[in-house]
């Protein structure tokens, strides 16, 4: 059977945000059950520093204004930055944390 089209696939959004207090993958994915509800996502990248974390997690477009806002009504999440690609997302992630820029977490 022949691979989806990239049309086929829908276009999607990566999200990157900090999380005050939680350093585990776990409790970040209930915390996002929690304050998305119905809206679709994936987490992807999860890492910890200090008293928070940083995390990146994708979001098909048509979700993306009401993920973007759940989570920065949140008092614990907030959100940094995002894009239609994951490489810039890590970059600016990276940066934020003063790390060198690389393509992986």
């Amino acid at each position: 059977m022949p691979k989806q089209k990239k049309a086929a696939r829908g276009k999607h959004r990566w999200i990157g945000f900090r999380v005050r207090g939680s350093s585990s993958r776990t409790d970040i994915s209930e915390l996002l059950n929690k304050s998305l509800g119905h809206n679709e996502w994936r987490l992807f990248d999860v890492i910890g520093k200090n008293d928070s974390s940083l995390a990146i997690l994708k979001t098909p477009l048509h979700c993306y204004q009401d993920v973007l806002e759940s989570i920065n009504n949140n008092h614990v999440m907030s959100t940094i930055t995002s894009s239609g690609k994951i490489r810039l997302v890590r970059h600016r992630l990276n940066s934020t944390l003063g790390n060198k820029p690389s393509d992986s977490l």
